[in-house]
């Protein structure tokens, strides 16, 4: 197999060779086909027509130049969507199937504006900043140069800022450093109802899907003496390590590598899977999209083996699903049934993130009525 038919590498022609670097995506997309070397001289007009055809720029000018071109597009996608925009259908679902459909159409035109990288992990491009770090804690090594989309470079330095700045937790009295790839824990309210919870034992609990490590925290520091808290990715787990030793707690957590649960059973189980029961696409997104509710009906299902006789299961749900019709008002009551639970008690919270409020945004019709749960599960007896 010779280079320039490697698979998983960009392909271009430039003075009148063929050209090829290995091609990075954390979404997992194919390399584009159609490659064009572009720089500062190329119209923005031009550059949009070319990224709706398929087309990727491999850029060569200044970095900054590249950041406006991107900025330039997405003003063109907005003018282009505004203008044809369709009169807004009475179908929530409808309606939130053609918002993730656009935003995918809007990630595939501004993703089309490449940037290359060397092998030391250096942009060769005028006032490129240095992203050694970002990229490097991102898990990108030294070594073959690359090309990525400069929008999922964006999103690298900005999980890298996250990271160094953290999230304020009132909860904790501290913050969280989210590494890149582990959802943010920005929506704090799911984390106030935790915090707020009466605890049935503070013996040991069980937190599944803990990603940053956030709630396994704040059982610690509500007295739980020993925690378990499982994820199957390990850039999580690792992410969860930092946080839980920062924050003075980690000889209360011990973190395991498993699918939902650890082996035995705990008086105390808590889970906050994603809330939305549709398919990801992108590796972050799991933490939102649960396809065919795969996570919530784990947990649900596990908690036979799992929970203590006369323990409690945490289970923190937004019922946004239910309001975007893609969940049955009664289908979590029938699965929390099914499973050979019942309801024990329930705490509700309003969201406070700033959609909540927007009207502007498609789905405001949803997100206003949007309720944040804690429910307290226990075994049918």
């Amino acid at each position: 197999m010779t280079t320039d038919t490697l698979p998983g590498h960009l392909h271009w022609e430039q003075d009148g060779e063929q050209r090829s670097c290995l091609w990075r995506s954390e979404n997992g997309s194919a390399p584009p086909k159609k490659v064009l070397l572009a720089d500062d001289r190329m119209p923005a007009d031009q550059a949009y027509k070319l990224a709706c055809e398929g087309t990727a720029l491999l850029w060569q000018g200044d970095y900054h130049q590249a950041r406006q071109l991107v900025q330039a597009l997405g003003r063109r996608l907005e003018k282009k969507s505004s203008r044809n925009a369709k009169p807004v259908s009475s179908d929530i679902t409808q309606i939130f199937h053609q918002h993730r459909q656009a935003q995918a159409h809007r990630a595939r035109i501004l993703g089309m504006v490449l940037i290359p990288v060397n092998g030391d992990l250096r942009i060769p491009l005028r006032r490129a900043p240095d992203v050694k770090l970002a990229l490097t804690q991102a898990g990108v090594a030294e070594g073959e140069a690359f090309a990525l989309s400069l929008r999922e470079l964006l999103g690298i330095i900005g999980a890298y800022e996250w990271r160094k700045n953290g999230v304020e937790i009132p909860a904790l009295g501290g913050k969280i450093h989210p590494y890149y790839g582990v959802f943010s824990p920005i929506r704090g309210e799911y984390i106030d109802l935790v915090q707020k919870a009466r605890l049935p034992s503070d013996e040991l609990a069980f937190d599944i899907g803990t990603g940053t490590g956030v709630l396994a925290a704040v059982l610690a520091r509500k007295g739980v003496r020993r925690i378990i808290a499982t994820d199957q990715d390990q850039r999580a787990l690792a992410c969860a390590a930092d946080n839980l030793q920062r924050l003075g707690v980690a000889a209360q957590v011990t973190l395991q590598t498993a699918d939902l649960f650890p082996e035995g059973k705990a008086p105390l189980i808590i889970c906050n899977p994603p809330w939305l029961p549709a398919r990801p696409s992108s590796a972050i997104e799991y933490a939102v999209y649960d396809p065919d509710s795969r996570m919530l009906r784990g947990f649900l299902n596990g908690l036979k083996a799992h929970l203590t006789d006369d323990g409690e299961a945490w289970l923190i749900m937004s019922d946004l699903a239910e309001h975007l019709g893609l969940r049955g008002k009664d289908e979590l009551f029938a699965l929390i049934s099914a499973a050979g639970l019942v309801v024990a008690g329930k705490m509700d919270i309003r969201p406070r993130h700033a959609k909540a409020t927007d009207n502007t945004d498609p789905l405001h019709r949803a997100r206003s009525q949007e309720v944040t749960s804690l429910w307290r599960l226990r075994h049918h007896l």
